[in-house]
């Protein structure tokens, strides 16, 4: 770990600082609505709008990259990013919030590429594992640094907008001069989304399922906290459980899973997450039921993201793994853009539990499918590869990356026993 830190503390730090003034503005965002008097359903168009930018960046900006280079897309991107957050609450208007969630999920997008195609470049055979688990714990670390912030200010004021502002312009500094080189940046031709659904059904439908229980979290949580009468500092204690238990429960589940069916260890995980939303649902006027089914939906949501992408590369080969990654970022992201939709729906027609209801919905659709392939597919000879932590919130690059290190070690496995 100290080796990674070592060699690339500077694009840590920078897409520490980015987390910190993203999931601020994605929390304060939910607040700020309830303050302005927008519906459940207004804020649940403006959380999707994100998701739907985001998708657009993950397609669009590794051309960018190869047409124009990092440095001026970083540049561009971080401007347009800047400037948004301090006009959210000048144009305090649901449609102004959701023009602006779409062009800052799409710069988003691009600079989460930009910096972890850099990383990438930074890493080697020896370490990128170790890259990618400490990537993982700096995104989690600042998204939870940025509840924090929350409670330190005023959401009905401009200073926490003008904050996260400068937290995202401050974090450009140490990648932008960090010595580095700048990667030579290729394009993956994508699989064909028909190819990639055949070759592993419960992956691809996985994926769509968990776009919209992550769209839920991420998006729709603090507007949860504010529909249900609860105060800054329990949506700050609320949105952190989700973050904090995906960060604790990443690596035993992970390490589970190298040692068993993974269809077995997704079945458990996804009923657990589910269950845990029934709880939330029934018992939602308990806050301290609230942190703990937060806690468990956090902590199952992110390790089942991992898992499918690696259930996903073990009915793959080498050469279509990285391919592969961009069908199932698309897929993953059609789910985010509908799971805050339905959820603002349904919280407006069923009342704020429903909140949970939707994610206990998701998840245990996840389980009885996964259920159901077991019944359908063998898994005698297919070899598990190695389990690599990777955040929902990641961009095809670091699904890629993970790609290479499961090949990496496929293949490292296969030489040492022969």
């Amino acid at each position: 770990m100290f080796q990674v830190l070592s060699r690339s503390w500077a694009l840590l730090l920078g897409m520490m600082l980015l987390m910190v003034g993203n999931g601020l503005q994605g929390t304060l965002l939910g607040v700020r609505g309830g303050i302005e008097g927008f519906s459940t359903f207004d804020m649940s168009i403006v959380m999707s709008a994100y998701f739907a930018g985001f998708l657009g960046g993950s397609r669009l900006a590794p051309e960018m990259i190869r047409r124009v280079g990092h440095v001026r897309v970083f540049a561009a991107l971080a401007s347009f990013i800047s400037a948004i957050l301090i006009l959210y609450p000048a144009f305090a208007h649901p449609v102004a919030w959701a023009l602006g969630r779409v062009v800052i999920g799409f710069c988003f997008s691009g600079v989460y590429v930009t910096a972890e195609s850099w990383l990438n470049n930074s890493a080697d055979n020896t370490n990128r594992g170790k890259t990618l688990s400490v990537y993982m714990i700096v995104q989690m670390f600042g998204i939870v640094c940025a509840q924090v912030l929350l409670v330190m200010g005023d959401a009905g004021g401009y200073a926490l907008f003008i904050v996260a502002s400068v937290l995202v312009s401050i974090s450009f500094a140490p990648i932008l001069l960090s010595i580095s080189p700048t990667p030579a940046f290729e394009t993956t031709k994508p699989m064909p989304l028909k190819t990639l659904i055949e070759t592993s059904p419960l992956g691809c439908f996985g994926m769509f399922l968990l776009g919209g229980v992550f769209s839920a979290q991420f998006g729709m949580s603090a507007v949860y906290g504010m529909a249900a009468g609860l105060t800054i500092v329990q949506i700050s204690m609320f949105v952190s459980s989700i973050y904090v238990g995906a960060l604790l429960m990443q690596y035993p589940i992970g390490w589970f899973s190298d040692y068993i069916d993974r269809r077995v260890v997704i079945l458990i995980v996804a009923a657990v997450g589910g269950v845990m939303s029934l709880v939330g649902f029934l018992f939602d006027h308990y806050f301290g039921v609230l942190l703990v089914a937060a806690f468990v939906i956090g902590g199952t949501s992110n390790p089942l993201y991992s898992l499918l992408i690696a259930y996903t590369s073990d009915y793959l080969e080498a050469d279509d793994m990285a391919a592969a990654s961009g069908g199932l970022i698309f897929i993953n992201g059609m789910g985010a853009i509908m799971g805050p939709l339905v959820t603002g729906w349904m919280m407006d027609v069923f009342g704020t539990q429903a909140f949970f209801m939707v994610i206990a919905v998701l998840m245990l659709t996840l389980t009885g499918y996964a259920g159901y392939r077991m019944t359908q597919r063998s898994r005698d000879g297919i070899e598990d590869g190695a389990y690599a932590a990777v955040m929902p919130s990641a961009s095809p690059v670091a699904v890629e990356v993970a790609s290479e290190y499961y090949i990496e070690t496929s293949l490292e496995d296969e030489t040492y026993e022969t």
